[in-house]
């Protein structure tokens, strides 16, 4: 009984331990660099991160969510597009869009003419993983 409930749950484990980044490292990142522009809103109204947030969109719920929809949110024709094409937030989209965004998008799009609105980059990959992994944890259970 034991040895299937241990292989039941490695599935589990194994994501758990593939997950890029460090949620605590994250927070500190957001704490310093990402407040200015972003706040974390949970459903209820309550600030669970953030300041002002008026830059740019809520970041409750951005693990899953597709690019370019959170409502009461002006996005750039770009970021838009990047929605339309399926594309889903996600470690590995996430990731390098924080590190260089116009460069992703432009990529992603295939329109060396897309620019994003956020202009801020966090090129350190590890810290960009961090963040990933701080902002995932904020979704509805």
């Amino acid at each position: 009984m034991r040895l299937a409930l241990l292989l039941l749950s490695l599935p589990a484990l194994a994501a758990a331990q593939e997950a890029p980044g460090d949620p605590a490292s994250g927070a500190a990142l957001f704490d310093r660099q990402c407040t200015a522009c972003h706040l974390v809103r949970d459903p209820g109204g309550e600030v669970l991160a953030g300041r002002s947030g008026r830059t740019g969109p809520n970041l409750w719920g951005v693990a899953g969510r597709t690019p370019g929809t959170e409502e009461g949110f002006r996005y750039g024709a770009a970021m838009v597009a990047y929605g339309q094409t399926g594309a889903v937030w996600g470690a590995d989209n996430f990731i390098p869009y924080v590190q260089d965004p116009t460069g992703f998008l432009r990529g992603a799009l295939g329109d060396p003419g897309a620019r994003a609105r956020m202009a801020y980059q966090v090129r350190d990959p590890g810290e960009a993983a961090d963040l990933w992994a701080y902002l995932s944890t904020f979704t509805a259970p």
